[in-house]
């Protein structure tokens, strides 16, 4: 009997699974139906003149659509006009704090997380535990990127659509996002290590570089060749001190 239940319960199990995805298109389905809907508005008030294109409308609030659509409604363009800005600023943004204080800063996490100077290590968030010496393959778009095995991915952020080359790669190392992040736990599922939230990584980090990537300690260290020893290029602190202080 226990061999017909377990039969019963992976059977129904491989049947419904699926099922755990269907609030998430449900979802999908309704906003798609509110911008098509929103987005008529918007051809509206574009052949009425107040807006320069109709996509304009989704850079305002729906009292602020509501307002506009009356006759006596206020020209709406100023403020579409300071809000594409700032999304045109955010679209250029490679780094998203972890955690922000009440005022606004982001705070230093003292073990020098987010420390980028001119050392050979970049620190990040570990992702994925393992570790491994590669080439860097420094990539901002997946759209027909190519990446050979066992080079190691550079990119800002990943999602579904980078999985072929998450899977191709020896390493992931991403310069947004956090243990949870698509790219964190497809790293994972492929059992390659990863670092993910490194500032500037996409900046520091040239296209061919040699790195090692630990994804146990959250280190990338620069310019270690692929057949190098998997340590901190020289010269290291204790060698200083023991050439200050010899026995």
């Amino acid at each position: 009997w226990r061999g017909r239940a377990v039969a019963l319960l992976l059977g129904r199990g491989r049947a419904l699974a699926g099922l755990r995805e269907l609030p998430k298109f449900l979802l999908v389905l309704l906003l798609a139906q509110a911008r098509g809907r929103i987005g008529t508005v918007g051809e509206e008030l574009a052949h009425r003149g107040k807006l320069d294109q109709a996509d304009d409308v989704f850079f305002l609030t729906m009292p602020e659509i509501r307002l506009a659509l009356r006759p006596e409604g206020a020209d709406p363009r100023t403020r579409v006009r300071e809000r594409r800005g700032l999304y045109a600023v955010e679209l250029r943004r490679r780094h998203l704090p972890r955690l922000l204080l009440s005022d606004g800063t982001e705070p230093g996490d003292g073990g020098g997380g987010s420390d980028i100077r001119d050392g050979p290590v970049l620190r990040g968030t570990p992702a994925s535990a393992g570790r491994t010496a590669g080439r860097a393959r420094l990539i901002l778009d997946p759209a027909g990127a190519r990446l050979e095995p066992g080079d190691i991915l550079v990119a800002p952020s990943t999602d579904p659509g980078w999985t072929p080359l998450v899977l191709t790669a020896g390493a992931l190392v991403m310069e947004m996002g956090g243990a949870m992040s698509h790219g964190a736990v497809v790293a994972r599922e492929y059992g390659i290590p990863a670092v993910v939230g490194v500032p500037q990584a996409t900046e520091r980090i040239t296209d061919g570089q040699e790195l090692v990537v630990d994804g146990t300690a959250g280190t990338v260290i620069l310019g270690l060749t692929i057949n190098g020893p998997l340590a901190t290029p020289a010269p290291v602190q204790p060698e200083r001190q023991q050439e200050e202080h010899p026995s």
